[in-house]
């Protein structure tokens, strides 16, 4: 059993991202951290870059850094699961590679989830490149109501109104902390206790939709999930899909890539809404629901073929 030391465990998953994940790295080594103690788990999920080999030569000057390598591309889910038995911290920061981290994030995050003891998880600002807010690390959960407003537009026409904004939260404050449904995956701070208590990351899905999933089970266990504006990141979102505007220019993904994650990205809607809304709804909103997924993947798989 690995003994715990420390205050803050940063896992990155990485695949294919080396350049990225080498300037995320060199933002954690320069950000403040105060007498915060922390180690950074990389975890390569089978890159074809020389991701893992840029990593060992850093860890020859950072006693903190540590490489995990898988043999094969686990996913999202299963690739964080294998940091977590390694981690020594009784917080852990899932961080994507294609990130900057700011001037004292870690260390205003952590005093955070120390002063809210039952913040089961907790996300900074998440910005794009733009200035732009990240959607994803605002999140409501995808109830059909939700889902339908927010692929038909109305959710954008009308951001303060609850009733077509609850897919984005739009309706909160973005500069006050507040409880959210959930945040995003690229920068998401767990207390080891509540990620103890529901299993970690369900490898039932590969690529898209963990978060969210996590962020539900935590809400399930009586867990509050916050949104810190106060502090934030910059996300060059996209940067491993190839499948956001702003980032296509700098992805590495490849056309296949691009295809599969266009089939994640609609396969996970499925996957959560059979696991947590299939007994909640009639069958005819269960088909209605399916059908609309459906669609979705026509347009996002004519879009990454392109």
């Amino acid at each position: 059993m690995v003994k715990r030391k420390i205050d803050l465990s940063i896992i990155i998953l990485n695949y294919n991202t080396r350049n990225f994940l080498k300037a995320c790295l060199a933002s954690i080594e320069k950000v403040k951290k105060n007498d915060l103690s922390l180690e950074i788990i990389v975890i390569d999920n089978a890159s074809t870059d020389d991701s893992a080999t840029a990593v060992r030569q850093l860890m020859k000057k950072n006693k903190h850094l540590k490489l995990i390598e898988s043999k094969e591309n686990l996913g999202f889910a299963a690739g964080n699961n294998l940091g977590i038995p390694k981690s020594k911290g009784r917080l852990i920061l899932f961080l994507n590679p294609d990130t900057q981290v700011l001037t004292d994030t870690l260390v205003k995050m952590v005093e955070f989830m120390d002063q809210h003891p039952r913040g089961g998880a907790a996300t900074c600002r998440v910005e794009l490149p733009d200035g732009q807010l990240d959607d994803a690390c605002h999140r409501g959960f995808p109830t059909p109501l939700n889902a339908f407003f927010h692929f038909t537009g109305l959710g954008r026409a009308f951001p303060k109104i609850m009733l077509f904004s609850s897919y984005s939260l739009g309706y909160l404050p973005l500069n006050q902390v507040h409880e959210i449904d959930s945040g995003c995956g690229a920068f998401l701070m767990v207390r080891r206790k509540s990620g103890d208590q529901i299993g970690w990351w369900d490898e039932d899905y590969f690529w898209y939709g963990e978060d969210l999933d996590f962020c539900y089970r935590l809400r399930k266990k009586n867990w509050k999930v916050y949104f810190v504006p106060q502090v934030k990141i910059i996300h060059y979102k996209g940067a491993a899909s190839g499948m956001k505007k702003h980032s296509r220019q700098v992805s590495t993904a490849t056309k296949d890539t691009k295809i599969r994650v266009a089939r994640s990205s609609t396969e996970v809607m499925r996957v959560f809404y059979q696991k947590h809304y299939q007994d909640k709804y009639p069958k005819i909103v269960t088909w209605l629901v399916m059908k609309g997924v459906w669609l979705l993947e026509k347009i996002r798989l004519l879009k990454a073929s392109r």
